[in-house]
């Protein structure tokens, strides 16, 4: 054989390092043991973390994708190994966030046999993902992977999925691998459609800004904070985006989100003129569909986006401009402010985002009102936050303020699980910076068991478990749909401070708000991570309805009254 020979698990692995992956994350299989043996020289470079199921390996490159702005990649091996990863897969596509995960599979062989473990991962993973794919010469593999990269990066950014052939990763080759990404600019917005775009807002009388997704750059985010501040329009992100605007200035008002508080539905719903830049228009961030007019909004709607495919999918806009989110907030921002008389608009919208942290005393031994109003005050700058899903969730997404340097990492599917395996991963990307993840009892012991992964990598975030002993969101329907009538939804909890003991990681169960500073102080010096335990009534179960007011109105509307 030549110097330049080698097998297709070395050439994807040398591909991906031109391209710029450094991190992996992944559960060994054997379909993949040619891409496990290239891996075994990277370290450093290439780094692969070893998870303990394909599900939370996928939720951690699903926000890898999402912190970073480059796919997250994840090894899965063929059938059970990739159904597992379904979740992750999921999503990254409803974030937004760009992901590969690359999958073994039955050599071409065998295919077409349902040989053991065999899967059709197009038909599989078809509408979940932007691409699916499999290699069927192993000297293509430069060319697809290139492909799946900037298939994950542009447009709408998303997951990716490359099923691999056992013998397309041992075949040898002499192509040689990539030397480097290629460089895929955003789209530019054309001066006319500027020039529209400000003469719309500069006409309305209640205009809005919208924004959403995970691929804005540090600069992006500056030229749409500055154009918005200098023009005084009020914003508001989509769900689980808030992050993306400092939540401190005066013209953030809010997160359009599950159950949609009223000031900001009434922000959608009477703003005259819409600017929307690089969100879908998802459920959650219209009330269920139901804030705007379908297809053809009251509101003058500006929609911008960097994919074609989402410029009218749901709404009609009067104006849609293909530009890429940055791109358009430079060229915005660069002809300066719009003027108009809608300063009183914005103050009364930030005054109803303010009086949403004004919260009553909680019926519960650890009151979360209190506890978010102290972590306001003593997360560092750059917190890195993230939840998986429950009714839980509100208090890392309404309840804290997200400056400039702070991130959230949370599923906009409500994938539950997804906060533990974020936490890690953002541990693994910025092992300097404080990593607080927010779940439920129901919602940790979904990953709980990637606890192990993060002592392994040394990637031990602080976690908080909200413990009322209920699938809370679940719950609240049945009290509000089946009153009387609950099942399911009680749950046994193991000691989940032993559980984080037996981890390695610092493991504390709080019983009273105030014994709650105290604990977060010791769980954050803790080298080894924490988990701190809070007890919470089952009836402190929404910041301002408690579970025996869901009940009763349940009970009303049950019987008619």
């Amino acid at each position: 054989m030549g110097t330049n020979t080698r097998n297709g698990g070395q050439l994807l692995v040398d591909c991906l390092l031109a391209l710029g992956a450094r991190h992996s994350f992944g559960v060994p299989g054997e379909s993949y043991l040619a891409v496990l043996d290239a891996l075994h020289d990277t370290a450093g470079r290439l780094d692969f973390t070893l998870c303990r199921q394909e599900g939370g390996a996928a939720f951690m490159a699903a926000a890898y994708g999402k912190l970073t702005g480059r796919p997250g990649i994840c090894w899965v091996t063929r059938g059970p190994g990739a159904t597992n990863a379904a979740i992750g897969v999921h999503t990254a596509m409803q974030d937004s966030a760009p992901m590969i995960l690359f999958v073994g599979q039955v050599g071409t062989d065998m295919k077409g046999r349902e040989a053991f473990q065999e899967l059709d991962y197009r038909a599989v993973f078809g509408t979940m993902v932007k691409w699916a794919v499999e290699i069927d010469q192993v000297g293509r593999i430069p060319e697809i992977v290139a492909r799946a990269w900037k298939t994950a990066v542009t447009g709408r950014p998303g997951p990716v999925v490359v099923a691999l052939p056992e013998d397309m990763l041992t075949d040898m080759t002499e192509v040689p691998p990539l030397s480097g990404p290629g460089t895929y600019p955003e789209p530019e917005p054309g001066a006319q459609a500027i020039t529209k775009a400000r003469a719309m807002l500069a006409g309305a009388k209640r205009p809005l800004l919208l924004y959403g997704g995970c691929n804005w750059t540090d600069a992006g985010r500056a030229a749409l904070q500055e154009f918005a501040a200098a023009s005084d329009i009020p914003v508001v992100s989509v769900f689980r985006y808030q992050d993306q605007f400092d939540n401190h200035a005066p013209v953030f008002c809010g997160e359009a989100g599950v159950g949609m508080v009223p000031n900001v539905r009434r922000l959608l719903a009477e703003a005259d003129v819409i600017l929307a830049v690089n969100n879908r228009f998802g459920e959650n961030s219209t009330d269920g569909y139901t804030v705007f007019d379908l297809p053809e909004p009251q509101q003058r709607l500006i929609h911008v986006h960097g994919s074609d495919l989402e410029l009218g999918k749901v709404y009609q806009p009067e104006l849609g401009i293909q530009a890429g989110p940055n791109a358009f907030a430079h060229a915005l921002n660069a002809g300066g402010p719009v003027q108009g008389d809608w300063a009183a608009w914005r103050a009364e919208a930030r005054a109803g985002y303010e009086a949403g942290f004004d919260l009553p005393d909680l019926p519960s031994p650890v009151d979360m009102g209190k506890v978010t109003a102290y972590l306001r005050k003593v997360l560092p700058e750059d917190a890195i936050i993230t939840n998986g899903a429950g009714n839980f969730a509100i208090w890392s997404g309404r309840f804290l303020k997200y400056g400039a340097a702070m991130r959230l990492l949370a599923p906009q599917s409500g994938a539950m699980g997804y906060g533990i395996p974020a936490a890690i991963a953002a541990k693994v990307v910025h092992p300097e910076r404080r990593v607080l993840c927010f779940a439920g009892d129901g919602d940790f012991q979904m990953t709980c068991q990637e606890l192990a992964t993060a002592a392994q990598a040394g990637a031990q975030p602080v976690i908080l478990i909200l413990n009322n002993g209920i699938y809370g969101t679940i719950r609240a329907h049945q009290e509000r749909n089946y009153p009387e009538r609950v099942s399911g939804t009680d749950m046994v909890n193991p000691d989940f401070s032993a559980l984080a003991r037996a981890y390695g990681f610092h493991g504390e169960r709080v019983e009273r708000t105030e014994d709650f500073a105290d604990a977060f102080t010791r769980a954050c010096a803790s080298p080894t991570g924490a988990v701190l335990d809070l007890v919470i009534s089952t009836e402190a179960l929404t910041p301002r309805m408690t579970l025996s007011q869901m009940r009763a109105a349940g009970l009303a509307k049950r019987d008619g009254a």
